[in-house]
């Protein structure tokens, strides 16, 4: 992919990608050291633990091995919206918000899904596309991590959990919200991507 067939994505200010990261990491080391402050105890902590990182330092890692060779500049803006969503789901848990307000999580599941999506169509898909092609491929990404996502909150602690009984329901209003979202973000990525692309006026005469 060419670097002209992709967004400019250095509108977001390094500091707020780099004290974002920070602040991801210092709740990852408390719940490490503290687990029974992080409201992460039975909830999958050490697997949240091992992927949550993971997500954070992707952006970091594809650039070091393969996008400084494809684009001039780092992507900030892209690397911001897909960090958030794992600091986010951190700060959820850390003030125990999943468990006392009853719609967090399907408000998370908005919040954090919208900029995922988001954050990977601005870093990945090429600037000039139709309003489809966006959709398709924001859903393409979206409802597959969704699905990935249920499966292995199944795994690691649903199954073992009280949550088991509103489990099915639960999940499924998680992939709708998945997919619905990432309808949104192809939506909202293709107006701020075409934005933009677009050439400049130049200045009345």
């Amino acid at each position: 992919m060419s670097d002209r067939a992709r967004p400019r994505t250095s509108g977001a200010p390094a500091t707020a990608v780099l004290g974002t990261k920070a602040l991801l990491l210092l709740l990852l080391a408390a719940a490490l050291f503290w687990p029974d402050l992080s409201g992460l105890k039975g909830k999958a902590s050490t697997a949240r633990l091992i992927v949550y990182p993971l997500g954070a330092l992707a952006i970091p890692v594809w650039w070091l091995v393969f996008g400084r060779f494809r684009r001039p500049g780092f992507p900030w803006t892209g690397d911001l919206l897909i960090t958030l969503p794992w600091l986010l789901d951190l700060l959820g848990n850390r003030f125990n918000l999943f468990d006392t307000i009853g719609w967090w999580d399907d408000a998370m599941h908005f919040v954090n899904w919208t900029l995922l999506t988001a954050g990977v169509m601005i870093t990945f898909a090429p600037r000039r596309l139709s309003r489809t092609t966006a959709i398709f491929l924001a859903m393409g990404f979206g409802a597959p991590a969704a699905l990935a996502w249920e499966l292995g909150e199944y795994a690691t602690f649903v199954r073992r959990s009280a949550e088991l009984q509103t489990a099915y329901t639960d999940t499924l209003g998680d992939l709708t919200l998945g997919t619905l979202l990432s309808l949104l973000a192809g939506l909202v990525t293709h107006r701020w991507v075409s934005a933009r692309s677009r050439p400049a006026r130049p200045p009345a005469r």
